[in-house]
């Protein structure tokens, strides 16, 4: 195994069991180290620090062993399974009221570079890093004997996620089994469609379950307002709830589709739904103010890195003013940011800047999070992307 060595001082991190090297961390290494090939990571005196799939970016090496251990299929087998096991100590698996989980959440599974997503008996893969599209194969195998007859197929989807490779933009391919036309899925007895190969993601915002259902509670009797709709997952919840009325609102042409599609499923709640497919900045500014009782903001990453977070900060504070400025007093603002750049403190800042600006006193009801089969790494906090908060706006 090839060998990346450290500068001296630039340990700590590894030290301290973060599974990232970036670049300007290395002194050197040895000659001809492939993309997405395993190498050990040593410190400035050769001294053995972990085991990484070494890739020509910023992070260098994503590591997946602090241990000194031959990574054979049985090393993958067992991660796979202890994986599997937290899924079933939730009560995800054979659970006929949800039907779709995360079962291998990269960095918070000892798994860098590798998300999978099951969509009942549907395993969708999404690689995060080239070493670990370079095993698809082997893992095929091992999720085939440990799925055994639960696993109908399963789905490299990873043209996106890899298209910044310096080696290879793989397409999207069934890597087993077939997928069916019409993929039927339920969450928390909440019935949606699953688009696997045109969706978003691998598909569905698996993250937001717990949120959903959280938010479906404020509803009954309420107004709603879904900007950012996707494929209406609080839309759904929010109806199921007892809403009065619900508006979902997305850019997005297919996704309204989508959405009327989902909506559908739930039988005669639909007629109190209609879907836009409209700009949600233009929709939002144009929208009466004090209609609507509820209103949910889960726009896509507006700062997918640093580079940009000034931009985000800007995009997340004007949706949440005019949210606050808009909803009825008295009403709930349940509002997100998926972007990793933007932390937990800077969402917080975003919420009091569009606050302050709209002279709104706003308690903060509870911050909110991914769901429970989205764990992270203790040593990893940039795993925690996803951040929301429930907002009552009087």
């Amino acid at each position: 195994m090839k060998k990346v060595f450290i500068q001296r001082g630039k340990e700590k991190s590894l030290q301290r069991f973060h599974p990232w090297v970036f670049s300007g961390a290395i002194a050197r290494k040895d000659s001809h180290i492939a993309e997405g090939e395993m190498v050990e990571v040593c410190d400035a005196g050769g001294n053995f620090m972990a085991i990484g799939h070494y890739h020509t970016s910023s992070i260098s090496v994503r590591v997946f062993s602090f241990e000194q251990v031959e990574p054979d299929c049985q090393f993958w087998k067992n991660k796979i399974e202890r994986a599997i096991a937290y899924r079933k100590s939730i009560y995800l698996f054979d659970n006929n009221d949800t039907t779709l989980f995360r079962l291998v959440n990269g960095e918070g599974d000892g798994m860098p570079g590798l998300i999978a997503d099951w969509y009942n008996g549907h395993l969708v893969l999404q690689f995060h890093s080239y070493g670990m599209y370079l095993m698809r194969e082997m893992l095929t195998d091992i999720f085939k004997e440990l799925l055994a007859d639960r696993l109908k197929s399963i789905y490299n989807k990873s043209a996106t996620t890899l298209s910044e490779s310096n080696a290879f933009v793989p397409a999207n391919e069934l890597l087993y089994g077939a997928l069916e036309d019409e993929i039927l899925v339920k969450e928390n007895s909440v019935p949606f469609y699953i688009d696997i190969p045109q969706g978003q993601k691998t598909g569905f915002f698996i993250d937001q379950r717990d949120n959903r259902k959280m938010v479906g509670e404020f509803c009954r009797d309420k107004k709603v307002l879904n900007l950012f709709c996707y494929t209406g997952g609080f839309s759904a919840y929010a109806l199921q709830g007892g809403a009065s009325l619900v508006h979902s609102v997305d850019i997005s042409k297919r996704a309204i589709e989508q959405t009327n599609a989902n909506i559908a499923l739930l039988g005669d709640l639909s007629h109190k739904h209609e879907a836009y497919a409209a700009n949600v900045f233009d929709f939002i500014e144009e929208m009466p103010t004090h209609f609507y009782d509820v209103i949910i903001v889960d726009p896509p990453a507006f700062a997918k890195h640093h580079k940009v977070k000034e931009q985000g900060i800007k995009g997340y504070r004007n949706i949440n003013r005019k949210a606050i400025e808009k909803v009825k007093p008295g009403g709930m603002v349940f509002t997100f940011s998926c972007s990793q750049a933007i932390s937990k403190e800077d969402f917080q800042t975003i919420i009091f800047s569009a606050a302050a600006m709209e002279h709104k006193n706003i308690r903060i009801v509870k911050h909110l999070q991914h769901a429970l089969d989205h764990p992270v790494n203790i040593f990893h906090p940039e795993g925690s992307y996803l951040k929301g908060m429930a907002l009552c706006v009087e």
